[in-house]
């Protein structure tokens, strides 16, 4: 009798740690809040043939607006994938008005998979 009651704690001690654990909440959807300037990027481009900077700026505002991914290469060389806000997309629609030149980007630093990523909360141009 007393084994039996022995494993029936360790059961239940063992659904109250999982319950507990699925109960948690994340500390902060997205990421840690960052500022990181750098140049924004038409990523079809800059992946496929290099092409960044002022001399490729209207072709990059072109593929941004049509659809294509938007990056930040910040100043540390780190290349960010920018997407928008669930709540807000007008700072993430903006940002695709500066591809090919240098902003500063205010949002929520996140990664996965290898990727870096950064959901856009303002931008301004340098």
């Amino acid at each position: 009798m007393k084994k039996r009651n022995h494993w029936i704690g360790v059961g239940l001690l063992a659904l109250v740690c999982c319950a507990a654990a699925w109960t948690v909440a994340p500390a902060e959807e997205g990421g840690a809040k960052v500022t990181l300037q750098g140049e924004v990027l038409d990523l079809a481009c800059w992946v496929s043939h290099g092409a960044q900077g002022a001399e490729h700026a209207k072709c990059a505002q072109a593929c941004a607006k049509g659809g294509q991914p938007i990056g930040l290469l910040a100043t540390d060389g780190t290349v960010y994938v920018l997407y928008a806000s669930h709540s807000d997309a007008t700072p993430f629609q903006q940002t695709k008005e500066h591809a090919g030149t240098k902003v500063e980007i205010t949002g929520l630093k996140a990664s996965k998979g290898g990727i870096q990523g950064l959901e856009v909360q303002s931008v301004k141009a340098l």
